[in-house]
């Protein structure tokens, strides 16, 4: 004991760069639990995860309810019925604090958010209205504020003009504007910014698919001054400056070349996995996104899922724009591909890029290789985005940060790892899968005294896994003379994202 104790008292009294670097090794799953009950009533969806240090618990938005789970034994503590106010769609937790956005039953209608203490579980006040169909929500770093992206999805998107190629949608005709509602916690007041008018920049934004840019997610910087939101059908990102709760500017993502080295793509779904380069391009258009620091600046990490409208109009196979071979069942956003020039829906990768947009890093075809590798590939999704990178979090240990992105679309539930420390030469570590669990929407890395922890929401399976993350020091490591005991003084300095 006494050996212990010094030893974890001269790790924590040294300088972090004469500490143990830490390295991830493999996770381990500690409990699952399952949020349908069949042949009985008590049944949920599990979606989106957040958790609350002040109870050590976890709490599970899935459509009908929040599920609070006790994080240490996976035990269901309560479901909270929200249904009378609509679906639950996300939750976020700050400082005691959980915060539900909930969309009307009408979701064309204003959406509202409902504020919960986590300690009694009781709500805090009245509902606060929002956009139409808030879709998620995030506080800011200090806890002050809370970001609702309201994504103002239409009832009936706007018809095709004209027979030309690319084609052209006409505007939705009940249409709610897409907006970020900024809510002051203390006041309970409420900002609206909206993206009409905005300054444009970037390449390949998606302006006329019959809907306006709806937003999907919100990522804030660590000082809590900007918020950047993903326009995920537009293929865009929206900088929200948080002290003029103003849009600064979209920015236009580009696209991703699929006959470049290192990007090759499956695109057949023939019952064959063959990777190979292709001509045709892939646009980002990211759902789950993260923020962090290195060498003082905020970078911004996307899970570059692709999506399209959910009539599907706005899509086609290829073959209709004269493509043939592997390629012709591929399926493209045709606002922007004509013959020979295709772009189809997502990077089948995550992203790393710069506040000005600027892309930084992108894993290529290191999820779907990868996936195939492990035997998890959907050969079914091929001719569609992939493996689907859906969400991402982050956990930043003794001056190394970790990327957790999950896979929506593999036979099994899986989440890629990646070190991110230096955002240029970003590599990929592991990918962590879960027999039992299908489909992972959301997820939550943190950590406490006791370790390092992955809660993963699987929106399939309808399963909330919970996984202790295992990190070694590096060889030759001050803490692994010391048998390892530097690695418990890591927990004093963890910041993970929440």
């Amino acid at each position: 004991m006494k050996k212990t104790l010094i030893a974890l008292l001269i790790a924590a009294a040294l300088p972090l760069s004469a500490q143990a670097t830490p390295s991830f090794v493999s996770a381990t799953k500690l409990w699952t639990y399952s949020h349908v009950d069949t042949g009985t009533a008590d049944t949920n969806k599990s979606e989106i995860p957040a958790y609350d240090a002040k109870t050590n618990t976890l709490w599970v938005a899935g459509v009908g309810g929040v599920d609070v789970l006790d994080a240490q034994t996976g035990a269901r503590l309560q479901r909270i019925d929200v249904s009378g106010a609509g679906s639950v769609n996300s939750v976020s937790i700050k400082n005691g604090i959980a915060a539900f956005a909930i969309e009307s039953s009408t979701r064309t209608s204003p959406g509202v958010v409902q504020l919960f203490d986590t300690q009694s579980r009781a709500q805090m006040g009245g509902n606060i209205t929002v956009g139409a169909l808030p879709d998620m929500l995030t506080f800011t770093p200090d806890g002050k504020r809370l970001l609702v992206a309201n994504e103002g999805t239409p009832d009936t998107y706007g018809a095709r003009i004209g027979t030309t190629t690319p084609r052209s949608y006409a505007p939705a005709a009940n249409d709610p504007q897409g907006s970020v509602s900024i809510i002051d916690i203390a006041t309970r007041s409420v900002t609206t910014a909206t993206l009409s008018g905005v300054t444009e920049t970037g390449s390949l934004l998606r302006k006329h698919t019959g809907m306006d840019f709806d937003p999907e997610y919100i990522a804030v910087n660590k000082a809590g001054t900007k918020a950047y939101v993903g326009l995920q059908e537009a293929n865009g990102m929206g900088v929200l400056n948080l002290l003029t709760n103003t849009f600064e500017k979209i920015i236009g993502l580009g696209a991703k070349d699929f006959s470049a080295p290192g990007n090759e793509i499956d695109p057949r779904n023939n019952g064959t996995v063959a990777f190979g380069s292709y001509a045709a391009k892939g646009l980002y258009m990211p759902d789950g996104m993260a923020t962090f620091q290195a060498g003082g600046k905020t970078y911004v990490v996307m899970a570059n899922e692709g999506d399209f409208r959910e009539d599907d109009a706005d899509r086609s196979a290829a073959s209709s724009l004269g493509a043939t071979g592997d390629l012709a069942n591929l399926r493209v956003a045709n606002d922007l591909s004509s013959s020979g020039n295709l772009y189809a829906a997502g990077a089948r990768s995550f992203s790393i890029r710069d506040e000005d947009g600027k892309l930084i890093y992108d894993s290529g075809a290191i999820l779907d290789k990868e996936a195939a590798k492990r035997g998890i590939y959907d050969d079914g999704r091929s001719r569609d985005k992939g493996v689907e990178p859906e969400g991402v979090t982050i956990l930043e240990i003794a001056g190394r940060t970790f990327a957790f992105v999950g896979l929506e679309r593999t036979t099994k539930s899986a989440v890629a790892v990646f070190d991110i420390t230096d955002p240029e030469s970003s590599k990929y570590v592991d990918m962590i899968i879960s027999d039992g669990d299908l489909s992972p929407e959301g997820l939550i890395a943190y950590g406490d005294e006791t370790g390092y922890f992955l809660a993963v929401a699987n929106e399939v399976s309808d399963t909330t896994s919970l996984f202790r993350l295992n990190f070694v020091p590096e060889p030759g490591s001050l803490a692994l003379a010391l048998g390892g005991l530097g690695l418990l003084g890591w927990s004093r300095r963890l910041r993970s994202t929440r």
